[in-house]
C-alpha cells in the first residue's frame, strides 16, 4: 500500500510529529522511509551584494540542515525505523513545497508525511503554506499531521 513514505523534516516539533506519524505507518506496512530537508539560500540583501561571510553564512545553513537530518534520523531509529534514507536539499529563493513534491515523484514515494504549522491569517499570508502547495501539487496521497493533535 504506502512501501515508500517520504517526510519531509525541518527540526521543529511539528515535523517531528510528522515524522512520529510517518514512522508508525511504516512500522505497520513495513515501508522504506526517506528523510529530506531543505535548505534555502535566498539571503534578502536590501539589493546591495553580500560580501561579508556569505559563504560562512551558508555553510552554517548546510551544517544546521544535516544536523536536522541526523537528529530526525536517529529520532526515526528510535521509532523502529531500519535504515531510514536522508537527503538535503539547496534552493535558492524557491519554496520548499516545490522540492518536495519533485523528489516524492522523483524517489516514486506512495505516500508523503508532513507537519503542518498551521498558521492562519496575516502569518499564513506572509509566509504561505507549503503543506497546502504539497497538497495541491503532490501527485500521491499526502498525510498532514496538525500542531495540535
Amino acid at each position: 500500500m504506502y512501501g515508500k513514505i517520504l517526510v519531509p523534516v525541518d527540526g521543529s516539533a511539528t515535523s517531528t510529529r510528522g515524522l512520529d506519524e510517518a514512522a508508525s505507518l511504516a512500522q505497520a506496512l513495513h515501508s522504506k522511509v526517506k528523510l529530506i530537508h531543505i535548505v534555502n539560500e535566498l539571503i534578502i540583501d536590501g539589493g546591495q551584494p553580500v560580501t561579508w561571510g556569505y559563504d560562512k553564512l551558508i555553510e552554517g545553513l548546510r551544517e544546521g540542515g544535516r544536523m536536522i537530518l541526523d537528529n530526525a534520523v536517529a529520532h526515526a531509529k528510535k521509532r523502529g525505523i531500519k535504515d531510514p534514507e536522508s537527503q538535503l536539499f539547496e534552493v535558492i529563493g524557491g519554496r520548499a513545497a516545490h522540492v518536495i513534491v519533485d523528489e516524492a515523484r522523483r524517489w516514486n514515494a506512495d505516500l508523503i508525511v508532513m507537519g503542518t504549522h498551521g498558521r492562519r491569517g496575516i502569518t499564513r499570508l506572509a509566509m504561505g503554506s507549503d503543506a497546502e502547495l504539497v497538497l495541491r501539487h503532490a501527485p500521491m496521497p499526502v498525510l498532514v499531521v496538525s500542531p495540535d493533535r
